[in-house]
């Protein structure tokens, strides 16, 4: 399926690891030009680098901190006089979650809470909010919004409330851009295999006393497919929401963790 991106002009914060490279990796396979955004300059440089030579689009690093006003305003300029245009946003610049031990009630502090807010809901308002007077003016564009299952299940308090919030941003502002040629919408992602998981299963399997391949295995059984979900599936997922295709879902959420929980969505 030619997805009709050739040309387009798309932005990925967070787009320096994780995901976030996978998906900006992904749209450049499709024919994006993209700027890809994050705080650590080396990874930044590196990742686009690694982009364009794998791909042969122009692959933009551009420095920004999402919890900025300013930096966002600096970010979306730079891309815009790079380009020309910005034909897509995709929001996945957060603080990682699932890596670590979730803290209980007594362990969370108000600092915490945040700067996680900070960074995921008002940082994906403010690139939505700098980009999106550049789709209007085009009449067209695409928000996609990285958000995560832990908005559908319990277990992390801070991340349930960050996701929750993100797909309510989503359809308020599919609501307010719809009209105006611009469709935004949310991915729920659930474990995700990325550069970061090998370290993850290596540690749980030291701490339990494990082998990694059972540590994996048990780590898989938590979706109906039974195999862990790699960022390359995430990107391909974002890649169809961010092309002309994709014009008929608009405000939504998409889950994307290969059928996580036993509850019934509708």
């Amino acid at each position: 399926m030619d997805l009709e991106l050739g040309g387009k002009v798309a932005l990925v914060t967070g787009g320096s690891r994780g995901i976030g490279k996978a998906i900006a990796r992904e749209l450049a396979l499709e024919g994006c030009d993209v700027a890809v955004a994050s705080r650590g300059q080396d990874a930044l440089e590196a990742a686009a680098r690694e982009i364009s030579q794998l791909t042969g689009r122009k692959a933009l690093p551009v420095h920004v901190d999402t919890g900025s006003d300013a930096s966002v305003r600096a970010m979306v300029e730079t891309t815009v006089t790079a380009f020309g245009r910005l034909d897509i946003l995709v929001n996945c610049a957060a603080r990682p979650g699932g890596q670590g031990v979730v803290p209980s009630l007594s362990e969370i502090t108000e600092v915490a809470f945040f700067e996680d807010m900070n960074v995921k809901v008002m940082g994906y308002l403010r690139c939505a909010r700098e980009a999106a007077p550049h789709m209007r003016r085009q009449g067209w564009g695409r928000i996609i919004n990285i958000s995560g299952l832990a908005a559908r299940n319990s277990g992390s308090t801070i991340g349930s409330m960050r996701n929750v919030a993100v797909a309510a941003l989503t359809k308020n502002l599919a609501d307010e851009l719809g009209p105006h040629g611009t469709n935004v919408t949310c991915v729920h992602p659930g474990l995700t295999r990325t550069e970061a998981t090998p370290g993850v299963i290596a540690r749980r399997a030291l701490a339990e006393g494990t082998p990694p391949a059972e540590v994996e295995r048990r780590m898989a059984e938590g979706n109906s497919v039974r195999r862990l979900i790699d960022a390359q599936d995430i990107a391909r997922v974002v890649a169809f929401l961010a092309s002309p295709k994709s014009v008929a879902i608009n405000g939504d959420s998409i889950a994307a963790g290969g059928g996580v929980g036993r509850a019934i969505h509708y």
